[in-house]
């Protein structure tokens, strides 16, 4: 399938620009603003929103809590992406997942606001902080009924299945489900097939991810590229025991490949996996809104695999 025709009207405004330019340049920006504009607006949903802090061991954690307006039936942590080093509670992919979900599946969204792998942090401090808010939302906000499932985004879902990783292996309370939004779980990243890359090859390069891109990503979460702790990227570790999973991918990514292996892993390794592809769409296309189809689409998919 091509490009998403709505994107493909767009990735003009992105040639020749960097996401520093935005920083810098009024003009750039305003081709940023314009890009990420939606064909709709987006409209907040009928639930509560708490921004609060939980106790961690590096410290406290922020997190933002979404409530729907019935009895919630069921709850889910929720770690946005932003390549280990960038991202918050109000981008997109944390601020309109949570809320869409949280009404969407009548659950308790958690966002959490893990410490980002800058000024020297790295791993494994981001996985701790979202550990300490899976400890915190399982032990103080258990739903009356219906499961909890954790999950996240790109380098959120590297972060959401180390979790569950450490969760199996200290046999500790363990999700009933994951969620993972084109995942970032293997280094080196797997190749694209030949018609996928041939799809790609006229992209603006900021929405693409080079080998120098991803080793830096790498290189700046774990200290190094060598010798990488299993659950640090980890799709090279022992998957056995994981619960049940539905993985969304993005159809023009470079990471894309990360996805589908997992999901052969996940496979092999006797764990229930579906997946969903968003059509004609880039990495990080949760950021944009439910106005794109395929938005639609992965939000109701992510409903479908929480709510069992």
């Amino acid at each position: 399938m091509p490009l998403d025709p709505f994107l493909a009207g767009k990735t003009h405004l992105l040639q020749g620009l960097s996401w520093e330019d935005a920083q810098a340049d009024p003009d750039a920006m305003a081709r940023f603003t314009e890009y990420f504009r939606d064909p709709g607006e987006w409209t907040m949903p009928d639930v509560s929103v708490e921004n609060r802090t939980v106790p961690g061991p590096h410290g406290e954690v922020p997190v933002r809590t979404y409530t729907p307006s019935g009895e919630p039936r069921r709850a889910l942590l929720w770690l946005h992406g932003g390549g280990f080093m960038g991202g918050d509670l109000d981008m997109p992919e944390a601020h309109l997942v949570s809320a869409e979900l949280a009404s969407r599946a009548e659950a308790l969204v958690v966002s959490v606001d893990y410490r980002l792998a800058v000024n020297g942090t790295r791993y494994p401090v981001p996985v701790d902080d979202a550990h300490a808010a899976w400890r915190w939302l399982t032990e103080t906000h258990p739903p009356r009924s219906g499961p909890v499932g954790l999950g996240g985004a790109s380098a959120g879902a590297a972060l959401a299945l180390s979790t569950a990783i450490r969760l199996r292996d200290q046999d500790e309370p363990r999700p009933d489900t994951l969620l993972l939004a084109y995942p970032f779980a293997h280094f080196p990243t797997p190749a694209l097939d030949d018609e996928t890359a041939a799809g790609m090859r006229d992209l603006p390069a900021l929405l693409r991810f080079t080998t120098a891109s991803i080793e830096h990503m790498v290189g700046n979460y774990v200290g190094r590229l060598t010798d990488l702790p299993a659950a640090a990227m980890p799709g090279a570790a022992n998957l056995d025991g994981l619960p049940a999973t539905g993985i969304v991918l993005s159809e023009f990514d470079d990471l894309r490949p990360s996805g589908d292996l997992l999901a052969r892993q996940l496979e092999e390794s006797g764990v229930p996996v579906r997946t969903h592809l968003a059509v004609g769409m880039t990495h990080g296309h949760l950021n944009r809104g439910p106005s794109l189809k395929e938005v639609d689409r992965s939000l109701d998919f992510f409903v479908t695999t929480l709510s069992g």
